[in-house]
This record gives C-alpha cells, sequence and structure tokens, in this order.
C-alpha cells in the first residue's frame, strides 16, 4: 500500500513516515499544499494523510480541490485546531477521517488500516493475548474473564503491548506509541505506568528485560 504524507512541520513528518514504513507501507511526504495535491491526483497512492495547516494552500483547500475533480482518495487530515466546527469542516468536505495533534502512532495506524481494508473492521475492534483482551471499540478491558477499569493512558499502553505480543519493546518505543511525538526521552513515565498496569492485570504479564524493555507474555 502507498500513502502519501503531506504535514510541513518536518518532526511530526518524520515520526509518521518511519511508523508507517516501519508497518510495511510504501511512504511518500510532501510539505505544501500544491504538492499534496498534483501528488495526489497521480493515481499513484492509496491513502492520503493531509495536515490542514499547510503553506500554499491549507488541508481544506486541497480537500476541496481533489474531491471537486472526482478524487476518491482516502483522506485522513490531521489538525491542532480542536474546535468542533474544523473538525466538521473536513468531513463534510470530503475527508474520510480526522486525527487531532497530538496523536499517537498506534491510533493513525489503526484508522489508516481501517481505511485501506474496510472489510477487516471487526477484525481490528478486538486485541488479545492469553487471558488480556481489549475491546477497542467499546474500551473495555478484561483479564482472566474479569473486567478491569483502565484510564485511557493505561488503556493506549496495554493496547501497545497486545499490537505487538511477545515482543521486546523499549522504553523509547513504548513513548512514541502512547505518548505519540511530543515525549520527552528521559522520563521515567514508562515505567510508572508500567507499574500501574501491572497492578491491574497482574504482576507477572508483562515481563522487564533488563537493559531493553518491557514484554507482554501470553499467560491464561
Amino acid at each position: 500500500m502507498r500513502i502519501l504524507i503531506a504535514e510541513d512541520e518536518p518532526r511530526i513528518a518524520a515520526f509518521v513516515e518511519k511508523g508507517l514504513s516501519a508497518n510495511g507501507f510504501a511512504v511518500t511526504t510532501v510539505g505544501d499544499g500544491p504538492a499534496a495535491h498534483d501528488y495526489a491526483l497521480t493515481g499513484d497512492f492509496d491513502l492520503l494523510v493531509l495536515d490542514i495547516g499547510l503553506p500554499g494552500m491549507d488541508g481544506f483547500e486541497v480537500l476541496a480541490a481533489l474531491r471537486g475533480s472526482g478524487s476518491t482518495l482516502p483522506v485522513i487530515i490531521l489538525t491542532a485546531r480542536d474546535s468542533v466546527r474544523d473538525t466538521v469542516a473536513g468531513l463534510e468536505n470530503g475527508a474520510d477521517d480526522y486525527m487531532p495533534k497530538p496523536f499517537r502512532f498506534e491510533e493513525l495506524l489503526a484508522r489508516v488500516r481501517l481505511r485501506l481494508a474496510p472489510e477487516r473492521t471487526a477484525a481490528l475492534t478486538v486485541l488479545a493475548c492469553g487471558g488480556l483482551s481489549l475491546d477497542l471499540r467499546t474500551r473495555r478491558a478484561t483479564t482472566g474473564g474479569r473486567a478491569v477499569d483502565l484510564s485511557a493512558r493505561e488503556f493506549a499502553l496495554a493496547e501497545a503491548f497486545l499490537r505487538h505480543p511477545g515482543q521486546v519493546l523499549s522504553r523509547e518505543q513504548l513513548l512514541s506509541h502512547v505518548w505519540g511525538y511530543d515525549f520527552d526521552p528521559g522520563s521515567n513515565v514508562v515505567d510508572v505506568y508500567v507499574r500501574y498496569l501491572r497492578r491491574k492485570i497482574g504482576p507477572d504479564r508483562i515481563a522487564t528485560v533488563r537493559g531493553m524493555g518491557y514484554r507482554l507474555d501470553d499467560l491464561p
């Protein structure tokens, strides 16, 4: 699958490009509205991740021009604007989905996959490993058949582990996945939230791999 990223902030563009490339997508990045419009009309892409605050033409103008030309390319808009008016404007102008900044990469990835493979929607709603499961639609977590109450950040951390069961995830990876691109690499917030999560889902389910990070183990 080929994805076009239109984002003028280099740090965010690199964050999204790196993550999507690591997940098997072919990625092209542009930094202004006219380039986003021209590339999107080539027919070479399967989805556009479109920032609203682009120079030259803003994202609303790019989107309107694409839809006006008959393009049905799926578009996920990125916006730092948190007003309902901007969100509604983007969707009414033909966007398929939107992500407010700052965002977690795992959530953007899930939305990209959903737009590229809508027939797999049901398969994407529940993540499970051993006796731990998350319903992404209802935001419910269960462990050993017992419901557990997770905060939004605890849920996001559990989701990151469940998308990579048995894989060692470094603190930097978890910071990127759960806290987004605005994170402090020197923070100990990952260790704090791993402790919180262990208290709720069981102390042995998340293993510490010394010098490397954490791993979700497949326990009943």
